[in-house]
């Protein structure tokens, strides 16, 4: 493709893509004016807003008893999670599942953080998440506490359970953003004013004031016939793992990890690529730029 017939975003001029997924793109530019080197995620804003973030509400509301049910198996998954230095940062309706004796499961952990990638202040600092369930505070980019930013998450997943639609909706992202800072919704009439009190010091946009997961259990509304659950360890010996190591010692392919060493993380352009809706400039090194564009039919919006 000539020079002349690329497309232009303001004034940039994108090239190549780097990478892809479910609801982004992400495009190597070049400031026209500058030359300095970007990179652009393109955003098809009338899927990231509307299929998998409103329509997911449209089966109706769940009574509040079974509605704290699946919350007090929510929570238990999380706080279990959060004990063993692990933080989702990804948690929605869409990752949670139902086995077949109804018992609930938290899937997808691919943006995960485990505690080597917190900084020496104890935060984490990568933006990511989906928009309808993001804490405030992961998106201001100064640090956030990832215990607190999943328990945010918990209490929109509660919300949604209990109301059959999400909290805080907007068809323009900084719109919905803004409303998120401020924490700016309304419980249903419907809602107890036990279970409306308990929503409310969860969805806090303040970190420091936010109930914790510990006072979450603690709190009279969630112990209402709560059961503990039990986690069990499966029992397997290290030489049924080196045996199964052996069988596949000759496959070119296949990616041996020690269980001790640190997994491997994801590149900038991968962990973009699938984010759904956030712009994660922090993850790229300077000088290269990163833009988030947001693409309704013809028209293109640049986020800075």
């Amino acid at each position: 493709m000539s020079r002349g017939l690329r497309t232009r975003v303001g004034r940039y001029e994108l090239g190549r893509v780097l990478g892809k997924g479910t609801f982004a793109k992400v495009r190597f530019a070049h400031n026209v004016e500058t030359g300095e080197g970007v990179a652009i995620k393109i955003l098809d804003k009338e899927r990231v807003l509307r299929p998998a973030m409103i329509a997911q509400a449209l089966h109706g509301r769940m009574q509040e008893n079974e509605a704290r049910k699946y919350f007090q198996q929510l929570i238990s998954a999380v706080d279990y999670c959060h004990s063993r230095g692990v933080f989702h940062r990804d948690l929605k309706l869409e990752n949670l599942l139902l086995d077949s004796n109804g018992v609930l499961k938290v899937s997808d952990f691919g943006l995960s953080a485990l505690p080597q990638q917190e900084r020496g202040d104890g935060l984490l600092y990568t933006t990511c998440g989906t928009p309808n369930y993001v804490a405030p505070e992961v998106i201001s980019n100064r640090g956030y506490n990832g215990a607190k930013a999943d328990l945010w998450s918990c209490g929109v997943i509660l919300f949604v359970l209990m109301a059959g639609y999400l909290p805080f909706e907007e068809s323009n992202l900084m719109s919905l953003y803004r409303k998120i800072f401020k924490a700016d919704f309304t419980c249903p009439s419907w809602f107890s004013a036990s279970a409306r009190k308990l929503i409310k010091r969860i969805l806090d946009p303040n970190p420091y004031t936010r109930i914790s997961v510990a006072e979450v259990i603690e709190n009279p509304w969630f112990k209402k016939e709560f059961k503990p659950p039990i986690f069990r360890t499966p029992e397997v010996s290290f030489d049924d793992m080196q045996a199964s190591i052996s069988e596949f010692k000759d496959l070119t392919n296949f990616a041996l990890e020690n269980y001790e060493e640190r997994p491997a993380l994801m590149n900038a352009f991968e962990l973009i690529s699938t984010s759904q809706g956030l712009d994660l400039s922090i993850l790229f090194e300077k000088p290269l730029l990163t833009l988030l564009v947001m693409e309704e039919g013809s028209k293109r919006e640049i986020i800075l």
